[in-house]
């Protein structure tokens, strides 16, 4: 009898460790199925989609580098790419610009900025040339009244034009007065004439920087969803509650 029993319980204990043993292989078959599933209906996904962009592209012509697809109804396909994939460059911008001042800008398709670009460059290449034609005149006019030269009289011409003496005043009796008034005109001229220069390279440095940054940014998108409103708020305080204006920012 006592034998009887525990082959009874020796054989429930068997019957039992193998439905363990059965539930856990199926419990991992289920797992694994539906592992097999996810990644079955993620790889549909992706197919789907690589399908629908080369529907797509075609339509919009649209590069293959480009960042992102614009359908129809709006939404945007985005890919996830690098700089050297957007198929538009800062480095590229950046040389442009600074082989021709106005190119990077174009490139970047910033066509409203060439107008003040080149409107910039021409009035200090005037400026430049006026002042220094304006600077050699007196300072040739400076030297030749120092010295004196009968064959160089340059500085009668500036007396006869711009005052109203003679030469023979001006040398005998204010001599020291247009000497100073030469020395003074050809220094504010020479100082003008660089400064000129200075804002041509200052010109030249700044659309090369303004065509880097436009190029960093030809991808950077700005929907109507990002805006900015001013709306009344009231907050509730122990003595009450006090009004104001809060600032919403929405993203």
């Amino acid at each position: 009898m006592f034998h009887f029993k525990n082959i009874i319980l020796l054989t429930i204990l068997c019957f039992g460790s193998c439905a363990i043993t059965y539930a856990q292989h199926i419990i991992a078959g289920d797992s694994v199925w539906t592992e097999a599933e996810e990644i079955r209906s993620a790889n549909e996904v992706e197919r789907k989609a690589a399908e629908k962009r080369q529907e797509i592209e075609p339509e919009y012509n649209v590069p293959s580098d480009s960042a992102y697809i614009t359908l129809k109804d709006g939404t945007k396909v985005y890919r996830s790419v690098g700089w050297h994939g957007l198929g538009h460059s800062p480095h590229t911008a950046t040389m442009y610009a600074a082989i021709l001042p106005g190119l990077g800008q174009i490139y970047n398709k910033k066509y409203w900025k060439l107008p003040l670009l080149y409107g910039g460059i021409a009035a200090l290449c005037y400026g430049l040339n006026f002042n220094n034609k304006h600077y050699k005149m007196y300072r040739n006019a400076y030297r030749d009244f120092i010295v004196r030269d009968p064959n160089n009289t340059s500085w009668k011409d500036i007396v006869r034009e711009k005052t109203n003496l003679t030469p023979e005043l001006v040398e005998s009796t204010y001599s020291d007065w247009f000497r100073g008034v030469l020395e003074r005109k050809r220094d504010s001229y020479r100082r003008n004439r660089d400064l000129c220069y200075f804002g041509l390279i200052g010109v030249y440095m700044i659309q090369i920087v303004d065509a880097c940054v436009d190029a960093h940014f030809f991808h950077f998108d700005v929907d109507d969803n990002l805006s900015i409103d001013w709306q009344p708020q009231v907050t509730p305080t122990q003595e009450g509650a006090s009004t104001g204006a809060a600032l919403c920012i929405k993203f």
